[in-house]
């Protein structure tokens, strides 16, 4: 039997906003959204002067004299951290989607499976250590992903039976190590020797965008485009996961096997966001939320438009970030819990909403 399986949705007869015209919707934008975070910040170009150093990259345009400081300011350092904000929102947005179907749980989030906690770990030991120092710009990257992915191998190893990976125990499992390696960052952060290296280590745990280059972006948005391509495939049968493995097992679909795959691509996709990003909270929580209530809970549906929403949100939360305090930079993370807890409570309240289904 095939395992392209579509369950069916408990929500059908639900009015919901059509799909299609809400993506091309976000679509449009992200778009202008992308072109208000280059224009907007401390350093005041302006919009014409903006879109004209845009034109000029794009189409390898002269520039007017004296316009060679500007320009590295829109191509070298908004652009960049504009196009990184949307990639890591994506990302985040579409793991959440991901893990709360994997884990049946309507809490969950990227970070629940400690993969965000174990890059904190690998972080932390560049910017507080000096560790990897070899590597230059790539330090913090390369080390924080590869506690990522250490983080996850240890999360699998203690959570898998021999009767499989079950959604109960790798959530407590990914919670139990998740405080471990926090303990570990907070000893690192409490030992430092370095008044500056330890708010650069707070920082990089609340979220920053502030480091984005262009040398970033690739690897970020490779390993998000191919975790949504991933996910866009298994759309049906994450809808026969979500309904419990013996609906799923009924409908042809091996729950313990997509559930590793999973397992994978969302450690993958969230160890590599990250690594780039620093701890960015709430995205992977509320936006899966949201996008159900607004198309409902069938993964197709929700998986085209929950990456659009989470570049969204996550473009215009760093903008807040840059601009509210300028010149000082707040956290991404801060912004994000400052949106996602009222946000919570609010889609509590709703009526006729169900986590995870309605």
């Amino acid at each position: 039997m095939s395992t392209a399986v579509t369950a069916p949705a408990p929500e059908r007869t639900a009015r919901r906003i059509p799909v299609v015209p809400l993506a091309a919707g976000l679509v449009v934008a992200l778009l202008l959204s992308l072109v208000c975070a280059v224009a907007l910040g401390s350093s005041g170009l302006g919009w014409t002067r903006v879109l004209r150093l845009l034109g000029a990259g794009l189409t390898g345009g002269r520039l007017e004299a004296g316009e060679a400081a500007a320009y590295a300011i829109v191509w070298e350092i908004r652009l960049p951290r504009t196009v990184l904000a949307a990639v890591v929102g994506a990302g985040l947005a579409a793991t959440g989607v991901a893990v709360q179907a994997m884990v049946r749980n309507a809490l969950a989030d990227p970070f629940v499976l400690g993969i965000s906690s174990g890059a904190s770990v690998g972080a932390n030991a560049v910017l507080l250590l000096g560790a990897f120092a070899s590597l230059g710009v790539w330090a913090i990257s390369v080390s924080a992903f590869a506690a990522a992915l250490l983080a996850m191998v240890l999360v699998y190893a203690a959570a898998r039976t021999a009767y499989g990976l079950t959604p109960l125990r790798l959530v407590l499992t990914g919670t139990a190590m998740s405080y471990g390696f926090s303990a570990v960052t907070a000893l690192m952060v409490f030992g430092a020797a370095r008044g500056e290296a330890a708010r650069s280590a707070m920082m990089w745990l609340l979220g920053s965008l502030g480091g984005a280059t262009w040398g970033s972006v690739p690897i970020a948005a490779a390993t998000v485009a191919a975790g949504l391509a991933y996910l866009a495939c298994a759309a049906g049968r994450l809808d026969a996961l979500a309904m419990g493995d013996e609906t799923a097992a009924s409908l042809g679909v091996d729950g313990d096997r997509l559930r590793r795959e999973l397992f994978v691509v969302t450690a993958a996709v969230t160890g590599t966001v990250v690594a780039v990003s620093g701890a960015i909270g709430f995205v992977g929580l509320m936006v899966p939320h949201l996008t159900r209530m607004l198309v409902g809970a069938g993964h197709r549906r929700v998986l085209l438009v929950a990456p659009l929403a989470g570049a969204l949100l996550l473009v215009w939360v760093d903008i807040v970030s840059r601009t509210l305090l300028a010149p000082a930079e707040l956290p991404v993370g801060v912004v994000t819990a400052v949106l996602g807890v009222p946000c919570f409570l609010l889609l509590m309240r709703r009526r006729g909403y169900t986590f995870g289904g309605r």
